[in-house]
């Protein structure tokens, strides 16, 4: 599955009737020199360290669709998934499922009901009993759906490239999408059976 740009990935969903897991992931890259302008946006507001981020799409069974371009590590997840252009893609295109965690929060309202978040708590403080059973019930079963990225995303850092870079930022976007492509054939390449090889 070569799928090398968010119509693509769209379009393929759309033809199987998969459903898509979309989460973020960051990588610890060298910290830009002293006086450098811009300097502090490669600072990951989550993990305060020096970071780029990329958003990872898989299916339903974790294996990798695509990879994202990288950012600077202060983007947040949702302005990254609508500068990607997939937020307008679900909108538009073919009626699909992505699950994505609280961090795309109100995405839902703007692909058409395309993009699936946790529930919304209603209660910050005084939820009545029955409320807060039904809530851990709705978040257990989107997180089990959803788990499934974060396996794809811990595949994506076992290759040694993108534990940790200490290479030039600049060529951070091709490493990732390099090896999202190695491992997307890798795991193709493991569902044929023995005898097709």
């Amino acid at each position: 599955m070569r799928l090398r740009s968010p119509a693509e990935v769209v379009e393929y969903l759309g033809a199987s009737g998969k459903t898509g897991i979309v989460d973020g992931t960051e990588v610890r890259v060298r910290r830009p020199v002293a006086g450098r302008k811009d300097r502090g946006r490669f600072i990951s507001g989550k993990n305060k360290q020096n970071a780029v981020k990329s958003m990872v799409v898989t299916d339903g069974e974790g294996r990798v669709l695509w990879c994202s371009t990288t950012e600077p590590g202060s983007c947040a997840d949702i302005t990254h998934g609508r500068q990607s252009g997939l937020v307008k893609l679900l909108a538009d295109g073919p009626a699909v499922e992505v699950l994505v965690d609280a961090d795309y929060q109100g995405l839902g309202a703007q692909s058409g009901g395309r993009v699936v978040t946790p529930p919304h708590r209603k209660f910050k403080k005084d939820a009545p009993d029955r409320y807060e059973e039904m809530y851990g019930r709705w978040h257990t079963a989107h997180s089990s759906r959803r788990i499934r990225v974060e396996h794809g995303i811990v595949h994506l850092k076992n290759w040694r490239a993108l534990a940790r870079h200490l290479g030039r930022r600049e060529h951070m976007s091709d490493t990732v999408q390099a090896v999202a492509g190695l491992l997307s054939h890798q795991q193709t390449a493991d569902l044929i059976p023995a005898q097709q090889k």
